[in-house]
């Protein structure tokens, strides 16, 4: 697809729900990155009960962060497109609020973009020594870019990587549904149908495991590869 012109502004969305342990730490982390480009960070609370949207109160109240919320909860995929609706950003990204990604390698995944090399740039990540929830984990991961690289004809090392960079028209353009996990591989079937080549750039990674939260299941892996073969099916 042809290159767009370089983007001058970009929103990260990040969705929360119940992260009372993590939530300030991730924004303090995401805060103290230098950005190359005006950066937007906006939270979207998806109906949280353990009071952790009071623990970034001065953030909200200084302006650094914009907070939304939404009650009840209503799942990861409603929270981003409730986010995707108010990003006034050029360029449009996911954190999320568990520490599991390092917001200091958004940098080097909007270089690609503000080169002009890439519309989509992907964080892909390696599965070494943290990463490594468990092995279901990692090799259901797997199969999941490998699902995704064989119906499209693309080649993907990780679909569903939070940290995803693409135009906000472009998140907007592909009119996402889902509202649980399957939102990534949403995405991804929808932008590679659009003839996007997604740009992966290697990004650091530590998963963190049942007892501190995690909330995929086995359950949404499924639902990713019904979603990636509907989408290649249907064409849209």
């Amino acid at each position: 697809m042809t290159r767009s012109t370089p983007k001058a502004s970009l929103t990260i969305v990040m969705p929360v729900y119940n992260e009372r342990e993590t939530l300030r730490t991730a924004l303090d982390r995401l805060i103290a990155v230098t950005m190359p480009i005006p950066t937007e960070i906006l939270v979207v609370d998806d109906g949280s009960t353990d009071g952790c949207i009071d623990t970034i109160a001065d953030h909200v109240t200084s302006g650094a962060v914009r907070l939304l919320t939404q009650d009840p909860n209503q799942g990861k995929g409603a929270a981003l497109r409730r986010g995707i609706a108010e990003a006034t950003g050029d360029l449009l990204t996911v954190l999320d609020a568990d520490l599991e990604y390092d917001p200091a390698d958004f940098p080097s995944l909007l270089q690609p973009i503000l080169d002009g090399d890439a519309n989509v740039v992907y964080g892909a990540r390696s599965y070494g020594g943290h990463a490594a929830y468990s092995f279901w984990f990692v090799l259901g991961n797997k199969m999941l870019a490998l699902w995704a690289s064989f119906l499209f004809d693309a080649w993907l090392t990780d679909i569903e990587t939070c940290l995803k960079v693409a135009p906000a028209e472009h998140w907007r353009r592909v009119d996402l549904r889902s509202n649980g996990f399957g939102i990534e591989a949403e995405l991804t079937g929808k932008l590679l149908t659009m003839k996007e080549r997604i740009f992966e750039v290697p990004i650091s990674y530590r998963a963190r495991g049942r007892e501190e939260g995690k909330k995929i299941e086995w359950t949404d892996g499924v639902a990713a590869l019904w979603i990636l073969l509907r989408i290649r099916v249907r064409g849209k």
